[in-house]
C-alpha cells in the first residue's frame, strides 16, 4: 500500500483535503531533546529522515516534563518504513497495518511508527482512515491541540492548530468544534477531564462545555474498563479536584458516578498530603453515600476492576479506623489483621490529623506487622488428624495469640496448642 492509499476506501466519504505544498515554518526551534539521541531512536530517525515525534512526547517535553511514551509518525507507507528500518539492522513487527502502524525492535526498547493518517468515517467509537503525506490532515484526528504538536530531530517545533499558545496559557482546547470531535469519538469527552486534570488552569469555553455537558448521556455507551481506566488517571493526578468539579457541574460525574457525594472529602486528603493514589481518593468521593455492605462490589461490577483492585476498595470502605490512643498492642492486633497501607488509608479517609495523625500514621508505617507462626503442619506434628477440626484448634490459639497482643512466638503457640489438645 503506497503513501496516500486509503486504508478502508469509501466513496461516500472522500477525506478531507489538507494543501500538501504549503507546510508552513515550524513555531519554535528548541535544542534536541536529549532522548532523541537514544540509540534505537536515534537509528530510526536516521532510516527515516521526515519522521517527526508526535503527541504527548513533545508536550511534555515542552512542559519539562518527563517523557514517558514516544510516538513516531512518517508520511512514508508501513512497507517503506519496513524496508528503510530493516536496512538499518532493527527488526520490524506489523503490529497494526490496518491503521499504519508498525513496531521497531531495537536492543534496548521498541517504538511504535506510524504512517500519517487522516479520518474518512467514524461511528462515535472507531474511525475507517485513509493514509496520507499531509502533516497537517494528521494532526486534525488529535484530539486537543496541545497534542497535535510535532517535533523533528533537530529540534523543530510544529504546530498546525494553535497547541503552542494553549499550553503555555493553560487552556484546554478540542481541535476542531467540540461537539464534532466529541461525536466522533465519545471517549474524548472523559480524555477531556483528564487532560483538564494534569494541564489545564483556565476553565473550558461556552461551545466546549455545553459539549462535554451534552455527552453525559452518551457514556452508557462506552466500555467499562475504558471508563475505569480513564477515570483511575484522573484519580492519579497530582490535584483532581478541579476536574471533578468540572465533571460535577458538567453532569458527567452523576451519570458515571451517582455515588459520588462527597467532593470536600478530597479537600481533607489533600490537607493531610494523602498519596495521589486512585482507589483511595474513589473512596473518598463514595464516602459520603448511604451504608451499603455490596458497594465495593456494585463498583467492582460496573467498572470490571481487578480482583486486587476490589480487595482494595474493600478494605478502604469497611473495617476498623485505627484511634489515636491505641497501645502497642492493639497496633499490633490491627496490624495482624490488615496490612499498614489499608489502616493508613482508612486515617487519611477519616479526616485524622494534626500532630496525633501524623503520629499514628507513622506507628503504623514502622510497626512490624505480626504474623501468626503456626500453620496446620504444626497441628499434624501433635498428633492431630487432617480435618476441620485443625482449622478449628489454629483458630482457637490465633484468637489466645491476638489477645495476648501477637507477641508470643511459635514456642509458646505450639504449647497453647498442645495444651488445648490434652484438655
Amino acid at each position: 500500500m503506497s503513501a496516500g492509499t486509503p486504508a478502508f476506501p469509501n466513496r461516500n466519504h472522500p477525506p478531507r483535503r489538507f494543501p500538501l505544498s504549503s507546510e508552513p515554518a515550524p513555531v519554535l526551534r528548541i535544542a534536541p531533546p536529549a532522548f532523541l539521541f537514544e540509540p534505537d531512536l536515534a537509528t530510526i530517525l536516521t532510516a527515516l529522515a521526515d519522521a517527526r515525534i508526535v503527541g504527548g512526547a513533545v508536550r511534555d517535553t515542552l512542559l519539562c516534563r518527563p517523557v514517558t511514551d514516544i510516538d513516531i509518525a512518517t508520511p512514508e507507507s508501513p512497507e517503506q518504513v519496513t524496508a528503510a528500518l530493516e536496512g538499518a539492522g532493527l527488526r520490524v513487527l506489523p503490529t497494526g497495518l490496518s491503521h499504519g502502524t508498525v513496531t521497531a525492535l531495537g536492543p534496548v526498547r521498541s517504538y511504535e511508527i506510524t504512517t500519517l493518517r487522516q479520518d474518512i468515517e467514524t461511528d462515535g467509537r472507531h474511525a475507517e482512515v485513509a493514509f496520507t503525506t499531509s502533516w497537517q490532515a494528521d494532526a486534525s484526528r488529535r484530539d486537543f491541540t496541545l497534542n497535535a504538536l510535532s517535533l523533528t530531530r533537530s529540534g523543530a517545533v510544529f504546530d498546525y492548530y494553535g497547541g503552542l499558545p494553549d499550553l503555555i496559557a493553560g487552556r484546554l482546547r478540542f481541535v476542531g468544534r467540540p461537539e464534532q470531535r466529541i461525536a466522533e469519538d465519545r471517549l474524548r469527552a472523559l480524555r477531556y477531564f483528564r487532560f483538564f486534570a494534569f494541564f489545564a488552569r483556565l476553565p473550558p469555553d461556552a461551545p466546549t462545555f455545553a459539549a462535554l455537558a451534552a455527552a453525559a448521556t452518551e457514556l452508557d455507551n462506552l466500555s467499562a474498563e475504558r471508563v475505569w481506566s480513564e477515570l483511575k488517571r484522573l484519580l492519579a493526578a497530582p490535584d483532581p479536584r478541579a476536574a471533578l468539579a468540572l465533571m460535577h457541574r458538567a453532569g458527567v460525574l452523576r451519570a458515571l458516578l451517582p455515588e459520588a457525594r462527597d467532593l470536600p472529602a478530597l479537600a481533607s486528603l489533600a490537607a493531610l498530603a494523602a498519596p495521589p493514589d486512585p482507589l483511595l481518593r474513589l473512596a473518598a468521593l463514595i464516602s459520603g453515600a448511604p451504608a451499603s455492605k455490596d458497594l465495593p462490589g456494585l463498583f467492582a461490577s460496573r467498572f470490571r476492576l481487578s480482583a486486587a483492585e476490589s480487595r482494595t476498595l474493600v478494605r478502604l470502605l469497611s473495617g476498623p479506623i485505627p484511634p489515636v490512643t491505641a497501645d502497642p498492642a492493639a497496633l499490633r492486633r490491627l496490624l495482624a489483621e490488615e496490612p499498614a497501607e489499608s489502616l493508613i488509608a482508612r486515617t487519611l479517609l477519616a479526616g485524622i490529623g494534626g500532630a496525633e495523625g501524623g503520629r499514628l500514621r507513622a506507628r503504623l508505617a514502622t510497626t512490624p506487622r505480626p504474623v501468626f507462626p503456626l500453620a496446620g503442619r504444626d497441628a499434624l506434628v501433635l498428633g492431630m488428624a487432617p480435618g476441620e477440626a485443625v482449622g478449628r484448634a489454629l483458630a482457637a490459639v490465633r484468637a489466645w495469640w491476638l489477645a495476648g497482643g501477637c507477641v508470643a512466638d511459635a514456642t509458646a503457640c505450639r504449647a497453647e496448642l498442645l495444651s488445648r489438645l490434652r484438655a
